[in-house]
C-alpha cells in the first residue's frame, strides 16, 4: 500500500470536506471506511477497511504525517460497543506511523454549562455518551503526555451546511419537514440560543490542528457564528427557499421520555436534550486568536444550505 500524507478515518460530511480541502491544496489523502466510499479527486484514495483493525489501519497510515479521526458511529445505542476499539485502533495507527492524531470531537463532554463553552471549560459530562468522549480524549492525551504521539481535538457544535445529512443532528431533520411545507415536531425550546458550526469550518480547523504544533496536547472549539435559535434558523432557511414560515410543534420532555422507554434512540436523545432546552453557546476566541480561523459568513452559509436542503426536501416528497 502506497504511503500518503494524510489518513482520514470516516467519509461523512466532515471527513469528505477535509479530504477535498487537503487534496485541493495538492496533498495526497487516503480515506478509510468500511464501504470504501470517499470523495472523488485524483489525489484522494478511498479504501475499504475496518478501522477497528489496528494492524491494518497502521499499515494504511504508514508514512502519513497526520491521522484524522473523523469517524462517526451514528447510532447512539452502539457507541459503547463501537467507539472504544475504534478509538484505540486509530490511536495505535497514529502512534505506529509517527503521525499527528487529530480527533473530530463534539461538545458532549462539557455537559450542561452556564454561559458559553470555552477551551478551558471543565469537562463534566452528564450522560454516558459525553463520558465516553471524555475517556477517549483522556486516553489520547495521556499518550501525548507520555511522548508516544502528538494529539489535538476539534470540538464543534451541531453541523450546518449544504452537505450536512438528514441523519446528522436535529436541525436537518426539522428542515426536511419545514422546507417541504410540513410541520416539524421539535425537541426542547425552539427559541433557545444555539451555536451552529459550518462543516467547512470544521474541516479548516482540523487541517490547522494537524500542522500547527501550538495546537497539540489540547482541545479547540471550532469557530462558529453568533448563536441563533432553531426557530430563527428554520425561518431564515424558509425565506431563502421560498417555503414560508416554519410550523413547529414542540414535543414535551415527558412525552419524549415516555417514548424513550420503548425507542432506544429517543432515550439516548433525552440524555443530551439539555443542549436544546437552554442556551447552548460556544466561544472560540482562543482558536481565532491562536490560528486566525473565523467562521464562514452567516448569510453565505445559510444561502448555500437553503438551496441544498430545499432540493433534498423536494426530492424526498
Amino acid at each position: 500500500m502506497d504511503s500518503v500524507a494524510h489518513l482520514i478515518v470516516g467519509a461523512g460530511p466532515v471527513g469528505s470536506a477535509l479530504a477535498r480541502r487537503l487534496a485541493e491544496a495538492g496533498e495526497r489523502v487516503r480515506v478509510v471506511t468500511r464501504s470504501g466510499r470517499g470523495p472523488r479527486h485524483p489525489l484522494v484514495d478511498a479504501d475499504a477497511l475496518d478501522a477497528s483493525d489496528g494492524e491494518r489501519l497502521a499499515e494504511a497510515a504508514r508514512g502519513a504525517r497526520v491521522v484524522y479521526n473523523c469517524a462517526n458511529p451514528g447510532d447512539y445505542t452502539k457507541w459503547e460497543r463501537v467507539w472504544p476499539p475504534l478509538a484505540t485502533s486509530i490511536l495505535h495507527a497514529a502512534e505506529a506511523s509517527g503521525a499527528v492524531l487529530v480527533i473530530m470531537g463534539n461538545l458532549y463532554g462539557y455537559g450542561p454549562v452556564d454561559g458559553p463553552m470555552r477551551r478551558d471549560t471543565p469537562l463534566r459530562p452528564s450522560d454516558h455518551k459525553g463520558a465516553l468522549r471524555v475517556r477517549m480524549w483522556e486516553e489520547a492525551l495521556a499518550a501525548h503526555r507520555a511522548g508516544r504521539v502528538r494529539v489535538a481535538e476539534a470540538r464543534a457544535s451541531d453541523y450546518l451546511g449544504p452537505t450536512a445529512p438528514v441523519s446528522n443532528g436535529l436541525l436537518p431533520r426539522y428542515a426536511a419537514a419545514t422546507l417541504a411545507g410540513r410541520p416539524a415536531t421539535v425537541f426542547g425550546d425552539p427559541d433557545a440560543p444555539h451555536s451552529w458550526t459550518a462543516v467547512d469550518d470544521i474541516a479548516a480547523t482540523l487541517e490547522v490542528l494537524g500542522r500547527d504544533d501550538r495546537a497539540w496536547g489540547a482541545g479547540w472549539i471550532v469557530p462558529s457564528n453568533p448563536p441563533a435559535s432553531v426557530r430563527s434558523v428554520l425561518t431564515e432557511l424558509g425565506e431563502l427557499a421560498g417555503t414560508g414560515e416554519p410550523r413547529l410543534r414542540r414535543m414535551p420532555r415527558w412525552a419524549l421520555s415516555s417514548l424513550g422507554l420503548v425507542v432506544p434512540v429517543l432515550r439516548e436523545v433525552t440524555g443530551v436534550l439539555y443542549q436544546f432546552e437552554r442556551p447552548f453557546v460556544v466561544d472560540a476566541a482562543d482558536t481565532t486568536g491562536t490560528f486566525g480561523l473565523v467562521p464562514t459568513d452567516w448569510d453565505d452559509l445559510l444561502a448555500a444550505t437553503a438551496r441544498a436542503w430545499h432540493e433534498r426536501a423536494a426530492a424526498a416528497r
